[in-house]
């Protein structure tokens, strides 16, 4: 019945600074590891050369996103935009999938079965290193703020259930990264003191199967965002106690709510009110609701409250209740006639 659809983002208002961080240390690596890749002719490090510049693109694409998402709402999009980031973040996992995973897993498979001796070995195995240190540090950074907002959750539970798909998409890459460049040195390495190449190939091949595996969870999880989930059920649990709090309102009959990106919750709300309370009075009742409610959760922007009346026979007014005089049947009522 009252819906409040301000543009103003709440307090959750999403920053970039974890992207811009990634996509800056990614542009240097990607540099470094196609040169080592070209000197050294090492199909695992082609295959993180390959992962580093596909995470570069992928980074643009969620600041394309986020930016989309602070756009205001307009007539076309009454309820704003803040699903792009679901959608930008959606085509990350495919290109993670396809660009970094798929194509290193072929690589791999090629140097298995045409396995080449790989050269310069020391050259790989340092810019690797130093490549590890940097994603490292970015994946710790990505750790900590993943912390500071999961409060008591645990951590692989709030992975799955946050609505953070930036920030989620992005650990997820700098993970993917530390976890392949541990097994890109560990090819070098054994390449080099067996002098089989297809150690190579099958770390290029693990490198991509690491990839393809990100990209599947990241992709079940957003898709799950993007189709329109439910939001925090505590805010079920709010929106019930903020009732109980305003005399006019008897029982919250139905919630219903869905997230509507990062920090944005539409809620429907259906309420019995008391019966003999007047139009002006309901809508009073409303907005003091919507007001509180808002205050104990600032991320929902849009509430739509439904008023409604007791269903159990003995709450109704007494010009709804079911008549209690049996009903004459056809002959009585020709011989009362």
């Amino acid at each position: 019945m009252s819906e409040h659809g301000d543009s103003e983002h709440g307090d959750s208002e999403h920053g970039t600074g974890h992207i811009i961080q990634s996509l800056l240390v990614n542009v240097a690596i990607a540099a470094v590891k196609a040169v080592a890749a070209y000197f050294t002719k090492s199909g695992s490090m082609l295959a993180e050369a390959l992962h580093s510049f596909s995470d570069c693109g992928n980074q643009i694409l969620l600041l394309v996103g986020v930016k989309q998402a602070k756009k205001p709402a307009d007539e076309k999009h009454p309820f704003g935009y803040g699903r792009a980031v679901y959608f930008w973040s959606f085509m990350v996992a495919m290109m993670l999938f396809l660009g970094g995973g798929v194509f290193s897993i072929y690589e791999g498979i090629h140097k298995i079965r045409d396995p080449e001796p790989v050269e310069r070995v020391w050259l790989g195995v340092g810019i690797l290193a130093i490549s590890l240190v940097l994603e490292g540090g970015a994946c710790l950074s990505n750790i900590k703020e993943l912390n500071k907002r999961r409060g008591p959750k645990a951590f692989m539970q709030y992975l799955k259930d946050t609505t953070d798909s930036d920030l989620v998409v992005v650990f997820g890459e700098n993970a993917a990264a530390v976890l392949g460049l541990g097994l890109a040195i560990a090819a070098l390495g054994l390449a080099s003191a067996t002098g089989d190449g297809r150690w190579d190939g099958i770390g290029s091949a693990a490198i991509g199967l690491v990839l393809v595996g990100v990209a599947v969870f990241l992709a079940t999880e957003v898709s799950s965002l993007l189709l329109g989930e439910a939001a925090d059920p505590d805010i079920d649990v709010v929106a019930r106690e903020v009732s109980k709090t305003i005399p006019e309102m008897e029982k919250v009959l139905n919630v219903l709510t869905m997230q509507q990106g990062p920090g944005e919750v539409l809620v429907h709300i259906k309420i019995a009110f008391t019966p003999t309370l007047t139009v002006e009075e309901c809508c009073l009742a409303i907005n003091v609701f919507e007001e509180r409610f808002r205050r104990a959760r600032p991320e929902v922007r849009w509430v739509f409250v439904e008023p409604d009346i007791p269903k159990t026979p003995s709450q109704l007014p007494p010009r709804m209740k079911p008549s209690k005089t049996k009903s004459k049947s056809k002959p009585e009522a020709e011989a009362d006639a």
